[in-house]
């Protein structure tokens, strides 16, 4: 079984990466399942109804979220209904939405999860660990697999050690940045993070002179999202049908042609 991870997809560009990428990556590599963090989708904060539905279409199987999951006021409208959806489950507010996926491929049933680390992040009110065993002590599953929407790299590299040989998959995602830590540790694949989908030539996907101006006056900006060719980060994850453990992981990243 494959399974594609993709990293926070940022406003527009990252839309289009993922219009542009994910059929190809299908074809190429027989996916059977792609899960993509989409909390950056409409314009770099939150997510819409129109933009879930889109990615959808477009072969997403299931969208993970993150610190801006609330971000935009459409959310609440439609959250509880959309199946595909979920969202940190030690992340305030805690009464909207789910954070535990089930999905059925290829006759196993796969249990997708999201949780947010508590290291420099706001809003979190319950250890991911602890959650993380919660939701295994609680949902009965073939496979396990979680995004830990994260600042740091030792949290999300504490987790997976501490959950390896419990689950199946573990990546990073929030800070835009892939590492090249990708592992497999007792039938457990990880990253520490995917990366982004966005634009190349940004910081983080934001406009590179606006961030600039920021750090070097402490003048206010805007958020304003860099333009231009984008770029497309993830992985894929091959899991044994046999014997439900993971085998191998590859990263992907696909930059701009003039690069």
């Amino acid at each position: 079984m494959k399974i594609l991870l993709i990293g926070d997809i940022v406003g527009a560009i990252g839309r289009e990466m993922i219009m542009k990428y994910v059929p190809i990556l299908k074809k190429e590599h027989a996916l059977d399942l792609v899960i993509a963090n989409g909390e950056n989708s409409a314009h770099g904060k939150g997510i819409t109804k129109k933009i879930y539905d889109k990615l959808l279409q477009a072969g997403v199987d299931v969208i993970t979220m993150g610190n801006h999951t609330f971000s935009k006021n459409d959310i609440y409208n439609f959250i509880d209904e959309a199946q595909s959806l979920i969202r940190p489950v030690n992340m305030e507010p805690t009464g909207y939405g789910k954070s535990t996926c089930i999905v059925h491929v290829k006759g196993k049933k796969i249990a997708v999860s999201n949780v947010c680390g508590e290291v420099f992040m706001y809003n979190v009110i319950d250890s991911p660990f602890l959650c993380m065993e919660e939701i295994l002590e609680n949902t009965q599953a073939d496979i396990h697999i979680v995004d830990f929407h994260g600042e740091a790299t030792s949290e999300k590299i504490a987790f997976t050690y501490r959950f390896a040989g419990e689950v199946q998959v573990v990546v990073g995602t929030h800070t835009h940045v892939q590492t090249a830590d990708e592992r497999i540790v007792k039938g457990t694949a990880a990253i520490s993070d995917l990366g982004m989908c966005g634009a190349y030539e940004s910081v983080l996907g934001r406009d590179v002179n606006e961030i600039v101006t920021r750090f070097t006056t402490n003048e206010k900006t805007k958020y304003t999202l860099a333009t231009g060719p984008g770029i497309f980060c993830g992985a894929i994850v091959t899991i044994d049908e046999q014997t439900n453990q993971a085998t191998h992981i590859e990263r992907i990243q696909i930059r701009p042609k003039e690069v």
